[in-house]
């Protein structure tokens, strides 16, 4: 009876101890988050960039004798200076679409044709669609006036989000110097990770999720969000060269529609119709035409230079990220949602698959069932 009182006694303690070191290091781990959540979006960034550019910081830092901060900073200077020109021009072509688009609304300028008395024959709309265009023909500013609350809302919505680009272009150039620096102690860091994945799953798994993790993570960047930055960039160009009207705008719809893998074409296409209906047929339109019907259908040259196969990621998964990500994480999180996705996707499917029980629910399938009496007949479950 002594016995098992102490056995008791001592299970309950040690239990008291399991649970007291469990809650402080929950805590622990909840007050360092807090702490690292406001540069949560910025670090992964760093390092989704610092694994999709290392190939490129081995190949430099052998042609300039193995210095891995000269690699690593001409890298970050030539991203740096590369990006800088885009993005002022379709900053300032932001800016103008939106002076431009409020000059509208506030002149007196804008005429609107009569409507069809065809119009009104509609079912269910017909009417209210013919009243609405005819008072919007015949007095415009009354029109104006009824619907500022809504224009204000919208217009508020708008400049919010080009903030909030504005703000992940400042995350995208920071994140780039951090990787910079994440690049030239890469070895560490390959080092680094693999220590923890070791710890994580096993001396025989870790270094096979970490091999998994980076080949992901850059077949994703690469192939998906790089070819899409690449194809905002062509076509953002042109359209600010051609002075298509919001053409920084139509630029970050095609950027939204290369990361969920839609065709960039789909945005090309209008514009290219707008520019011939407008300037008519030229040689400037021509070339205009034949360069962005290149530059939107750029994605089907880009993906095999930059892949050499293709993400083994789903479209639905690129998708759901992309659009989770900016809802979430605003701009930045358009570009970390699909990657950090496509991670998780591949480690769950590799936890699926190193199950042992698979492998011999496999083998039970493929052997034909014994008959019936024999000497190898399986016992009942």
């Amino acid at each position: 009876m002594l016995n098992t009182n102490i056995s008791a006694r001592a299970l309950s303690g040690g239990l008291l101890d399991v649970l007291i070191r469990a809650g402080l290091i929950t805590v622990l781990v909840l007050f360092c988050f807090q702490i690292f959540e406001p540069f949560l979006n910025l670090m992964l960034w760093a390092v989704i960039l610092a694994i999709t550019l290392y190939p490129l910081h081995t190949l430099l830092k052998r042609k300039l004798g193995n210095k891995d901060g000269r690699a690593a900073t001409l890298i970050v200077v030539v991203a740096l200076a590369l990006l800088m020109v885009p993005i002022y021009l379709l900053g300032t072509s932001i800016t103008e679409s939106v002076e431009g688009s409020l000059a509208i609304l506030k002149s007196d300028t804008v005429t609107i044709p009569l409507p069809n008395e065809k119009i009104a024959t509609l079912p269910l709309i017909g009417e209210r669609l013919y009243a609405f265009w005819l008072q919007s023909a015949t007095d415009m500013s009354s029109v104006v006036m009824k619907l500022m609350p809504y224009i204000k809302t919208i217009g508020l919505t708008l400049l919010g989000k080009m903030a909030g680009v504005g703000v992940g272009f400042l995350l995208f150039i920071g994140a780039l110097i951090i990787a910079g620096v994440l690049m030239a102690y890469g070895d560490n860091g390959e080092r680094s990770a693999i220590a923890i994945a070791t710890r994580l799953s096993g001396p025989e798994r870790g270094r096979r999720i970490a091999t998994l993790c980076t080949a992901t993570i850059r077949a994703v960047a690469q192939g998906v969000v790089g070819i899409a930055f690449i194809q905002m960039l062509l076509v953002g160009v042109g359209f600010v060269l051609m002075g298509v009207p919001g053409a920084g705008l139509l630029a970050m719809v095609a950027l939204l529609m290369g990361i969920m893998q839609l065709p960039v074409i789909l945005v090309t296409v209008p514009v290219i119709a707008y520019v011939f209906a407008t300037d008519g047929t030229t040689l400037g339109t021509v070339v205009f035409c034949i360069y962005s019907l290149i530059a939107g259908m750029s994605d089907n040259v880009l993906k095999p230079l930059m892949l050499g196969r293709g993400v083994d990621v789903p479209m639905p998964v690129i998708l759901i990220g992309a659009l989770g990500g900016m809802v979430s994480g605003g701009f930045i999180g358009l570009f970390i949602g699909p990657v950090m996705l496509a991670v998780a996707y591949q480690l769950f499917w590799q936890w699926i698959d190193d199950q042992p029980h698979i492998e011999v629910l496999d083998e039970l399938l493929s052997v034909e069932p014994p008959q019936r009496g024999s000497a190898n007949e399986l016992p009942p479950v």
